[in-house]
């Protein structure tokens, strides 16, 4: 009994010990938002702030352009999260319910491609939309995130499709549902929850990307968010409130996003909990 009361203590101390490490510079982030560039410098440097200010978010709020890259932002994520959607589902489906040759071998590119350091792929990358014309194009910057999501939704919602049972899609087609009908009304469904978990880190992977949005769109009115907080930093002096105000106004997007779809991860998984 001691023992694992000791064992209890002991893991409930590490563990908070590990969210304090993961929580801390989030908490720092917010607090130095709030402070002025005096108090952001200062040595004696207070984890409480006993005065606050909004002067850096008003500034970053205000700064020319802010509007235009939280837009490309958004179009080019959304629209890389749907179309990676759209596509892995039709390659998980065939890939878990059918068997064809080079099946296997499919699939340990799919994972090739996940572990391959997306870096790697910037020049060849570049020349190829230089040479297609598509450079300081969203639509460019939309397909390249696209790629980058795609191998991971592949392999993820290839697993999701694997864990329902193809019996209760025959059963769908023996009451007279064709395959398409089956899929819609059955698996599509029951596949919501992987659909929602796979499109939370595609977000991320494509709301975080810094180096092709700064390399592929040179004009301004083209850039995103990760390079609109870039400037910040100037060659004589970082302005560290305004750089902590803009993350956090940065990091809103991708909150309420994963706590709409959290909300229906959540009801996904329990919809069928209380049945029978």
């Amino acid at each position: 009994m001691r023992k694992s009361l000791t064992q209890r203590i002991g893991l409930g101390t590490l563990g908070v010990v590990v969210a304090v490490l993961f929580v801390f510079p989030t908490y720092w982030m917010i607090t130095s938002s709030l402070k002025t560039p005096g108090q952001v410098l200062s040595p004696d440097y207070d984890l409480i702030p006993l005065s606050v200010t909004f002067d850096n978010f008003v500034s970053a709020l205000t700064k020319p352009g802010f509007a235009t890259y939280l837009t490309n932002s958004l179009i080019v994520t959304i629209g890389a999260v749907l179309c990676s959607l759209f596509a892995g589902v039709l390659a998980a489906v065939p890939l878990s319910r059918m068997r064809f040759r080079g099946r296997k071998g499919f699939l340990l590119l799919v994972l090739v491609a996940q572990l391959a350091p997306f870096e790697a792929l910037l020049i060849p990358m570049y020349l190829l939309m230089r040479d297609a014309g598509l450079l300081n194009q969203l639509p460019s910057l939309l397909l390249v995130y696209f790629a980058a999501t795609l191998p991971f939704t592949c392999w993820m919602l290839y697993g999701f499709v694997n864990g329902i049972p193809y019996d209760l899609e025959e059963a769908a087609m023996i009451d007279g549902c064709s395959r398409a009908g089956a899929f819609r009304r059955v698996t599509l469904p029951l596949l919501a929850p992987g659909l929602v978990t796979t499109s939370v880190f595609s977000f991320i992977t494509a709301w975080n990307e810094f180096l092709f949005a700064f390399v592929f769109m040179r004009d301004q009115n083209k850039q995103t968010l990760p390079v609109w907080l870039s400037s910040f930093r100037t060659a004589f002096s970082v302005d560290w409130g305004g750089i902590m105000a803009a993350s956090v106004i940065y990091a809103v997007p991708a909150l309420v996003f994963f706590i709409i779809v959290q909300r229906k991860l959540v009801s996904n998984l329990t919809a069928g909990a209380v049945k029978g």
